[in-house]
């Protein structure tokens, strides 16, 4: 009898995600098993628990989950996972806390095939507002347009925290080698003039930028919004908007809604899970990785 596919699901949190269960077992876990409110120590020790108990062969039926909500715990714990590994006992691992890693590469994956369908242009030097960017996806959007040659600046309500915020990105998730830039709104009327794209990643339900804001950016190309909530994040984007014009844009904008990004969302976080599950070797795979198959995902459909 072969052994089952093990799936140990890691969160900070009293409770594990129903999504993350949902998207594991429909990639091929059949055990999914959840581990919560775990501290960042405790890692080491589930880790190789996990690994010691099923041998070099069932260890390649084993890989581990990291949830929660704090990109930042998360990469951290990943690396301890990472660390825990003794070979040939090794497992793989992914990280994904709220969704906040394959959301955000799906996001900047989708905006990268508008600038080249729509404009024959590509990510490297465009001026990039994240919107309400000091949360999850907010900050892994901006680590990955950073990443990709942009010139990014992540807004929020309080100057001190967007500045607090992107220097998080830039030393723990950009490795020192981004300038991500962070700004209070209200200096987002005088940035708009020059805004190459815009990201609105903020709470559901919330608009970040009127029509008459869109309108004032004439150089705007494309804008992406992941909040399925009326309002809009981003006035004239409707949900299921993949690449439409944007009304009254001054720069012929198109925009990205929020459903058309949890598409290629839920294929790079299927295509991420399904990876562990069948890989001869262990992977550790964050939000670098979810970006690629996000664009392998956009690419396989051209």
């Amino acid at each position: 009898m072969e052994k089952p596919y093990i799936l140990h699901m890691i969160t900070t949190e009293k409770n594990l995600s129903p999504f993350d269960v949902n998207m594991a077992q429909d990639a091929g876990w059949q055990v999914t098993m959840p581990y919560l409110n775990v501290a960042e120590d405790e890692v080491q020790n589930l880790i190789q628990d996990s690994i010691f108990s099923r041998g070099p062969k069932g260890v390649k039926r084993t890989a581990a989950f990291i949830g929660g909500r704090d990109p930042e715990m998360a990469v951290k714990m990943l690396q301890s996972a990472q660390g825990a590994m003794v070979p040939p006992f090794e497992i793989s691992v992914l990280a994904d806390p709220s969704g906040a890693f394959t959301t955000a590469a799906a996001m900047v994956a989708a905006a990268e095939r508008e600038l080249a369908d729509k404009f024959d242009t590509e990510l490297a030097g465009k001026r990039v507002l994240i919107l309400a960017g000091t949360g999850p996806v907010g900050q892994i959007a901006a680590v990955l347009c950073a990443k990709a040659g942009c010139e990014v600046t992540i807004m929020g309500r309080q100057k001190e925290k967007s500045e607090r915020i992107a220097k998080l990105c830039n030393e723990c998730f950009g490795e020192g080698k981004t300038s991500i830039g962070g700004e209070g709104n209200d200096r987002l009327d005088s940035l708009l003039p020059e805004a190459d794209l815009i990201f609105a990643t903020g709470a559901a339900g919330i608009q970040l930028l009127s029509a008459d804001q869109v309108a004032a950016a004439p150089h705007l190309k494309v804008a992406a919004d992941v909040n399925a909530v009326p309002p809009a994040g981003i006035a004239g984007i409707d949900a299921m908007a993949d690449g439409a014009a944007i009304p009254g844009s001054s720069g012929g904008a198109v925009g990205i809604g929020a459903l058309a990004i949890g598409n290629v969302k839920y294929q790079a976080h299927h295509r991420l899970l399904k990876q562990m599950r069948e890989t001869d070797k262990p992977v550790y795979l964050h939000y670098d990785q979810a970006f690629a198959v996000a664009r392998d995902f956009i690419q396989s459909k051209r």
